[in-house]
């Protein structure tokens, strides 16, 4: 089944009521237990990469050992850029290889969220490249003031002017959501997500889905939301799988062994998302 769009993928789950993964990856080992998770439930998934490391990895080379596996794959999986804050990291990811792009002018000014969103449409829709926007504001999980309040959720009858607008393919929403670990636990706003699907037409994305309650984001998944991203729980998993293995003393000073056996808490860790995200049991087969 190998790579496929973003926007394909998303429209189809968004018809078959489940969600997709979005898990963000920073170097091969990730990239790889990302697909092997997917591979076991026999569901598709997203692989992405925040810019912002790119001084710890090149997003070229981030980009062609994702398509690389996403090829080789068994199942559908879609390769994305994650919150390129600006014209110029977005067109990069474009230039080195990324098949999706998300272009986040969510902290401008309305006006100039929408050119810029517009702008990146423009050059993606010359490469064939799907472009993810966000309206509304997903701060830090880390400040309560972020995700407690509505002052910076997403306003369906904005969004739906913001789209026509832009032409982007797929669009983040503030619900509730923040990102990176929650200093409280969010409580999202059904109502708003409801709201926002019926205004608009085209795929909605759910950041910060890390630490959320599995029954409020098996709720939105019924309610229309298609994409959600997740990386602090992800790299807990590898996280805490090394630490286990080192204070077990299993691997004795083999980093190697390590990183190998880190690989099946990892996988277990995607493939528990993907049926989290599934709760009408689709099936692809």
């Amino acid at each position: 089944m190998a790579l496929v769009k973003v926007n394909d993928l998303l429209r189809h789950a968004t018809e078959h009521h489940y969600g997709v993964p979005a898990i963000n990856t920073f170097n091969f080992e990730t990239i790889k237990y990302i697909v092997a998770g997917a591979e076991q439930e026999h569901m598709p998934v997203i692989v992405q990469f925040f810019p912002g490391f790119y001084q710890y990895i090149p997003l070229k080379l981030v980009s062609a050992i994702a398509c690389h596996y996403a090829e080789q794959a068994s199942v559908p999986v879609a390769v994305h850029l994650d919150h390129s804050a600006g014209y110029d990291i977005a067109v990069g990811g474009i230039r080195d290889g990324f098949p999706s792009v998300m272009v986040d002018g969510s902290s401008l000014p309305y006006e100039e969220n929408v050119a810029l969103t517009k702008a990146v449409a423009e050059v993606g829709r010359v490469f064939d490249v799907d472009i993810e926007a966000e309206l509304g504001h997903v701060g830090n999980g880390s400040n309560e003031a972020d995700f407690v309040g509505s002052d910076m959720y997403t306003d369906p009858a904005q969004a739906a002017e913001f789209v026509e607008r832009t032409g982007c393919g797929s669009l983040a929403i503030a619900v509730g959501n923040a990102h990176g670990p929650y200093v409280k636990t969010p409580h999202l706003d059904m109502e708003r997500i409801k709201e926002v699907r019926a205004a608009v037409s085209i795929p909605l994305v759910m950041h910060g889905c890390s630490d959320i309650p599995d029954e409020q984001l098996q709720e939105t998944v019924n309610l229309g939301m298609s994409k959600y991203n997740i990386a602090t729980e992800y790299f807990r998993a590898m996280y805490k799988s090394i630490e286990k293995n080192v204070a077990d003393g299993t691997y004795d000073e083999d980093a190697f062994g390590l990183m190998r056996a880190a690989g099946e808490d990892m996988t277990a860790f995607v493939a528990s998302k993907i049926r989290l995200l599934n709760p009408n049991n689709y099936s692809l087969a």
